[in-house]
């Protein structure tokens, strides 16, 4: 299905995956198990008037260049990940939470194409909720890291610029989960595992249970 708005970059995407682990460029990546459903939903996202980008590896859908929604490829599942949903109305329960200590994101997932073809009068619903909230520059409220940093991690990120600034980049959400994590063991050592066990992640972009 051929759209004007298509942008290279989310063409790339879906031939090779997301490049953001070993697996990016084989058959095993994770996009190519649902490449029918990310190609549906692609084409819901398009019809509904949002610009099409590719930001963390990943598309995502802008409105006036605010982010609105994004698309994800899983193991268990695909998913329209709303930047701001914890605003949405949630009329149709649909919306779920991507980990425990998420407050603003909310996700949509599938595991067939089918459940996408059914629910594309809701996606596009939703998707145009989305896009309001944008242009009444509804602000959603955030706890800002109530927990403190464990000072072994802030140590880490003050000798590693470059981990600083990835940890910086992840939604609020998964900074919390990675600082409770962190924080859990009760002692310094096994605090500095936890860390060193992550950091990889964390330069991939990828939070604690992605």
């Amino acid at each position: 299905m051929e759209h004007k708005s298509m942008n290279p970059k989310v063409d790339a995407y879906l031939a090779q995956g997301c490049m953001r682990c070993k697996l990016g460029g084989t058959p095993n990546c994770k996009v190519h198990k649902w490449e029918e459903e990310l190609k549906r939903l692609r084409a819901i996202l398009l019809d509904c008037g949002l610009t099409e980008e590719l930001k963390w590896s990943q598309p995502c859908y802008t409105y006036q260049k605010r982010n609105v929604v994004m698309m994800s490829a899983f193991k268990e599942f695909c998913s329209l990940n709303f930047m701001k949903g914890s605003l949405l109305k949630d009329t149709y329960g649909v919306l779920v939470k991507p980990g425990e200590n998420t407050q603003v994101g909310r996700q949509i997932r599938f595991t067939n194409v089918g459940d996408i073809i059914k629910m594309e009068p809701i996606l596009k619903e939703y998707i145009h909720e989305a896009i309001e909230v944008e242009k009444l520059g509804e602000r959603p409220k955030i706890r800002k890291n109530p927990e403190p940093m464990p000072e072994e991690f802030h140590k880490k990120l003050h000798e590693m610029p470059d981990l600083k600034t990835a940890f910086e980049a992840l939604t609020p959400g998964r900074q919390r989960a990675y600082i409770l994590y962190f924080s859990a063991p009760k002692q310094s050592k096994t605090r500095e595992s936890r860390i060193e066990k992550c950091m990889q992640r964390i330069l991939e972009g990828k939070g604690l249970n992605d």
